[in-house]
């Protein structure tokens, strides 16, 4: 993959800039506006330098690196790698999940063991929320999206890895982010547990990522379905059955930071 070089990025500017040239004929262009434009990008690039960055400092603790090791490597001291980094990750257990979402984190975890994926990407959570019927998919159909073919199209994108550690599996930013969109979306409900449809929402809305393209691709668009498609939900009760509940709990604890 071949990076950017200032001139594209000039003319990525250029390109999101409306204001870039003065009408009338003016020959200066509007040199604050572009300004703005360059900053908003750059901020883009440096978050997006920053997932990537922290998604490899996570798997090399998760693998017994010490952070004088990470230190060396990222060419800062053990002291500035472990305050830029160390933050606690929130972990959610199976508590703060609806039977649905359990379900859907068993088919999750599946997946990623399956690709011999060493990290929980945006794409397992999306394959696993599509995997069968919940609240997830009632809110795609809802929405007009055939939650099939979004589950075909994911599952076309998950590729082969060569993880040995099938059991010290790390999220990703991305999925954290959206787990985390998912809790504020619940919470904003009333409800004391995370589900399918939260989880959904928050993937279309970290808006980066492979679960985000997908959707996007396959027509979703969050703000245009809304809270109404959360009808379906209402008409068929709580999912909760002690069989669904069972089913789950082998593979409960994937939860970001398990």
């Amino acid at each position: 993959m071949a990076l950017p070089d200032l001139d594209e990025l000039i003319a990525e500017v250029d390109r999101r800039c409306d204001t870039a040239h003065r009408p009338d004929g003016q020959e200066q262009p509007d040199w604050l506006a572009l300004l703005g434009v360059a900053a908003q990008l750059a901020g883009q690039l440096q978050s997006l330098a920053d997932d990537l960055v922290e998604d490899y400092v996570e798997h090399c603790r998760m693998h017994g690196n010490s952070w004088t090791d990470i230190g060396v490597s990222l060419g800062v001291t053990r002291q500035a790698a472990q305050q830029r980094f160390h933050a606690p990750h929130k972990r959610y257990g199976p508590e703060t999940m609806s039977d649905g979402l359990r379900q859907a984190m068993a088919h999750v975890k599946r997946a990623a063991v399956h690709h011999r994926n060493n990290y929980i990407g945006t794409e397992h959570l999306l394959w696993g929320l599509t995997a069968e019927d919940n609240s997830a998919t009632r809110f795609l159909r809802a929405a007009g999206v055939s939650p099939e073919a979004v589950h075909r199209s994911v599952a076309d994108r998950l590729s082969m890895g060569a993880s040995q550690a099938a059991e010290r599996i790390a999220w990703t930013p991305y999925s954290r982010k959206a787990m985390a969109l998912a809790e504020t979306r619940s919470d904003g409900k009333g409800s004391d547990r995370i589900d399918c449809d939260d989880l959904l929402l928050g993937l279309a809305q970290v808006g980066r990522g492979v679960a985000a393209a997908v959707l996007t691709e396959a027509g979703f668009v969050p703000g245009d379905s809304g809270d109404a498609a959360e009808g379906p939900d209402a008409a068929a009760g709580s999912e909760a059955a002690a069989g669904s509940e069972a089913a789950a709990a082998p593979d409960a604890a994937v939860g970001p930071g398990a």
